[in-house]
């Protein structure tokens, strides 16, 4: 079967062609991606209204370019996949809408994906995908997730964040050092040239006893530490920017490395699957890699191009909960969109 994936949760548009095999796991075919950061720099952040717009402008071109890259044919595709939350209401009703248009207009059957199952499925899109069961590092926008995976479908949640999210973590302390947006990966690269030892910042719920994540402790720490440094932070004599950037980084990847080993300790699992925009991090890969490399744990991650939000990511998770049973698609063109979902009510809502 042939999937098309159509993803337009918040300032990316994403088309994928994702096709099932007689065994093992979907391939990916090819895909297309649209990034709207240029648009939304100026504005610090990302605006509802315009994303959604721009949505409407790139999905059919990019649709048409995934197409021509696999050599296949609008009339072959089998199922039109869509994101159908959470994320931004009016850019989620962006591709819900095209992805159902499509549907009826080919008279195939369409299937909304859960945004975040589609993050968690995607380091199945790599040249080394895992294997079930699995603990599952869930680190997308404004989530952080530890999760004990047995199958698709089949998640049991650990912890989850109880305030700020880790990407929120990187985000607002990049954006009270006038770092600029995206915040996330302008604090990585900020914090190359830092001593990641210079600022003691806390590392909340760090010895909780649980799988629970918090970083809003640590964002008003980093906002004490910017309020002191005052003229300081921003002089390029010195390299304090870098300095607080390398600690605030090395707090949030700490608290990130220490529960996942936690929780694989806990499970008694030896794979861990890591996914979402955080993933891309450079150094909380190279701390997990090393610290699973002495547990004896196989760690995965999605490629770097495939961590952010995309197309292949809700083509392969919609391909996998079809050829797994989890969810059949259907010939019903009226949709809804799902703006505040928990993945723990992915079954109860009819997905």
């Amino acid at each position: 079967m042939l999937f098309l994936g159509i993803e337009s949760s918040c300032d990316e548009t994403g088309v994928a062609l994702v096709e099932t095999q007689a065994t093992g796991v979907p391939r990916l075919l090819s895909h297309a991606l649209f990034s709207q950061i240029d648009m939304h720099q100026a504005y610090g952040g990302v605006v509802p209204e315009l994303a959604s717009r721009d949505h409407i402008r790139r999905v059919l071109p990019l649709t048409r370019e995934v197409l021509s890259k696999a050599q296949r044919e609008l009339t072959e595709v089998d199922v039109v996949a869509y994101t159908r939350g959470p994320g931004l209401a009016g850019a989620l009703l962006v591709g819900a809408g095209v992805a159902c248009a499509l549907g009826a207009a080919l008279q195939k059957p369409v299937l909304g994906v859960h945004h975040l199952e589609g993050h968690l499925l995607s380091p199945f899109l790599s040249d080394d995908p895992p294997e079930f069961p699995f603990v599952a590092l869930l680190v997308s926008g404004g989530h952080t997730q530890l999760m004990k995976v047995d199958a698709v479908g089949s998640y049991e949640i650990l912890g989850e964040t109880i305030d700020d999210a880790a990407g929120e973590a990187f985000d607002k302390s990049a954006k009270l050092m006038g770092l600029g947006y995206p915040g996330g990966p302008a604090l990585s690269r900020c914090a190359e040239s830092g001593d990641s030892k210079a600022f003691k910042l806390p590392r909340p719920l760090l010895h909780s006893g649980n799988f629970d994540f918090s970083f809003a402790g640590l964002k008003t720490a980093v906002l004490t530490q910017a309020q002191k440094l005052g003229d300081a932070l921003h002089d390029p004599n010195t390299s304090q920017k870098a300095n607080l950037a390398a600690s605030t980084q090395a707090a949030i990847v700490e608290i990130l490395l220490k529960k996942s080993m936690a929780a694989l300790k806990a499970t008694g699992m030896k794979r861990l699957v890591v996914a979402g925009g955080v993933g891309a991090n450079r150094s909380l890969r190279v701390e997990l890699n090393e610290a699973c490399l002495k547990a004896g744990v196989r760690v995965h991650y999605p490629e770097l191009h495939l961590c952010t939000d995309n197309g292949a990511m809700i083509a392969m998770a919609a391909a996998m909960r079809v050829q797994s049973g989890q969810q059949q698609p259907q010939m019903n063109y009226g949709f809804d969109v799902k703006p505040r979902w928990p993945l723990s009510q992915i079954d109860a809502l009819g997905v």
